[in-house]
C-alpha cells in the first residue's frame, strides 16, 4: 500500500467525541497498510476557543493594529494545538505520531501574508518520519517564506494543503473528511430533496465550489486536478465512502459504467448588486476602460460581467456596492444599482454543446413567475441572477426541472 493523506476539518476535531471517530478513522487505514498524513484545521467554529475566526478577535479586542505578518502568527496557533491534541490522543492508543507545522512539513510560499500561494513543497521531512512508521500530523492552513516567517493560505487553506501533500508524495488518495456524507446536488438546508453524488469530476465541483458550495476549497481541486489525484469527500461521523473526486474515466470504478447526466448539481451565491452603467455611443470602449480601472483601483472584486458597445453590466458584493457607485460617481458616470440579488449557478460537464439546457432554465423559472435580471454561461456552468427573494424557489425549481433527487 502506498501513502493516503487526510484531512480533519474543524468540527471533526472539536469536542472529545468527534475526535474519537478520527481516531477510529486512522486506525482502519492503518490497519490497511497505508502510511499516513493526517492534515488538520483549528478546532472548531468561531466563537470557540481556538478557532481562526476567535483567534482574529482576540486580535481586534485587542488594539486591532497587528501587522499582517505577525497576524499570521496568530492564525498558525490553532491548527498547532489540533495537530498536539491528536498526536497526544495517538499515542495514547499505541499509534506512533509525530507533529509537523507547515514550515517543517515542507511548505514554502510567497509573502502575501493571510492568502499565500505554495511555491513548492519539500517532502524530505514527511517521508523520512513515515520511513519510521509514524503517523505525521499536519498544520493545516500554513507555510514559511524563504526567509523563514509565518504564511497562512487564505481561508479553505487546509484542503490546499491536503491536495497539495497528496500531489508532491504522489498519494493514493486525499480524503477530505467534513461534517456531511459527502457532495451533494444543491444545499439540503434549501432543497430538502437534495441527493449525494457518489462521484463529481474535478471541473464539476471546482465549479460547485467557485459558485457558493462549501464543501471543498476549489484552489484544493485545481492542485488534485493538475496531478490527478483522487479526492474523496467522506463524513467524520460515518463509514461512508462519500463522494470521489477525479476525471470522469475514472467514474466507472464506482458506477459501473458512465452516467450520461447533463446537470450535476445547483449552488447559489447570495448578496450580490447589480450595477448598471450606460455607454455613449462611440466612446463605449473608453468609458468600459474606466469603470473597470475604477472597480480594480478599489480593490472590488467584480463578477457576472456583460459588456456590449452601449452598456456595462455586473455585480459586486453587496457590502462593496456602496464603495462600487462612488468611484463611478467621480468619473462623473451615472450608475444604476439593483441590490439583495442572488447568483444561480447550474453546474454540469454535459451541459456543453447540448440544445435546450437554457429553455429549461427559463421555463423552471418562468413557471414561478420569478425573473432573470442576467445570464451567462461557461462550457459548465450556466448563471443566473435572480431577486434574492427570488433565491429559495429558484433552487428547488431548477433542482427539480433536471431532476438531481433520481
Amino acid at each position: 500500500m502506498g501513502i493516503l493523506v487526510q484531512k480533519f476539518g474543524g468540527t471533526s476535531l472539536s469536542t472529545p467525541a468527534a475526535r474519537e471517530h478520527v481516531i477510529r478513522h486512522v486506525k482502519r487505514e492503518l490497519a490497511s497498510g497505508f502510511s499516513l498524513v493526517v492534515v488538520v484545521s483549528a478546532m472548531g467554529r468561531k466563537g470557540e476557543p481556538y478557532a481562526t475566526d476567535t483567534l482574529l478577535d482576540w486580535a481586534v479586542q485587542n488594539g486591532d493594529a497587528l501587522p499582517n505578518r505577525e497576524k499570521d502568527l496568530l492564525m498558525c496557533c490553532g491548527e498547532i494545538i489540533s495537530a498536539t491534541t491528536l498526536c497526544g490522543l495517538l499515542e495514547h492508543e499505541g499509534v506512533p505520531a509525530t507533529v509537523l507545522t507547515g514550515a517543517q512539513a515542507g511548505f514554502v510560499t510567497d509573502n502575501n501574508y493571510g492568502n499565500a500561494r505554495i511555491l513548492d513543497v519539500r517532502t524530505e521531512r514527511i517521508l523520512r518520519e513515515l520511513r519510521e512508521h509514524k503517523v505525521v500530523i499536519v498544520t493545516g492552513f500554513q507555510g514559511q517564506t524563504e526567509a523563514g516567517d509565518f504564511t497562512t493560505l487564505g481561508r479553505g487553506g487546509s484542503d490546499t494543503s491536503a491536495t497539495a501533500l497528496g500531489a508532491a508524495l504522489r498519494a493514493d488518495m486525499v480524503d477530505i473528511y467534513t461534517d456531511v456524507d459527502g457532495i451533494l446536488t444543491a444545499d439540503p438546508r434549501i432543497v430538502e430533496d437534495a441527493k449525494q453524488l457518489t462521484y463529481v469530476s474535478y471541473t464539476e465541483i471546482c465549479n460547485m465550489a467557485y459558485q457558493g458550495a462549501k464543501v471543498i476549497h476549489p484552489r484544493a481541486v485545481e492542485i488534485a486536478m493538475q496531478a490527478q489525484i483522487p479526492v474523496r469527500v467522506r463524513s467524520t461521523f460515518s463509514e461512508a465512502e462519500g463522494t470521489l473526486v477525479t476525471h470522469p474515466e475514472g467514474f466507472s470504478d464506482v458506477s459501473h459504467g458512465v452516467v450520461d447526466r447533463f446537470v450535476t448539481g445547483i449552488a447559489y451565491v447570495s448578496n450580490v448588486t447589480q450595477i448598471s452603467v450606460e455607454c455613449p455611443e462611440g466612446n463605449g470602449t473608453g468609458v468600459q476602460l474606466q469603470i473597470f480601472k475604477s472597480m480594480a483601483d478599489n480593490g472590488i472584486s467584480v463578477d457576472f460581467i456583460n459588456v456590449t458597445p452601449t452598456e456595462a453590466l455586473y455585480t459586486v458584493n453587496d457590502d462593496k456596492s456602496e464603495q462600487a457607485i462612488a468611484a463611478l460617481q467621480e468619473l462623473g458616470l451615472r450608475p444604476s444599482s439593483l441590490s439583495g440579488c442572488a447568483k444561480v449557478s447550474v453546474i454540469g460537464g454535459g451541459i456543453n454543446g447540448v440544445p435546450g439546457i437554457m429553455a429549461r432554465i427559463v421555463e423552471a423559472l418562468s413557471s414561478q413567475n420569478i425573473q432573470i435580471l442576467q445570464s451567462a454561461d461557461s462550457n459548465t456552468t450556466i448563471w443566473v441572477l435572480v431577486k434574492k427573494e427570488d433565491m429559495v424557489q429558484s433552487l428547488r425549481a431548477l433542482h427539480a426541472k433536471f431532476e438531481l433527487h433520481r
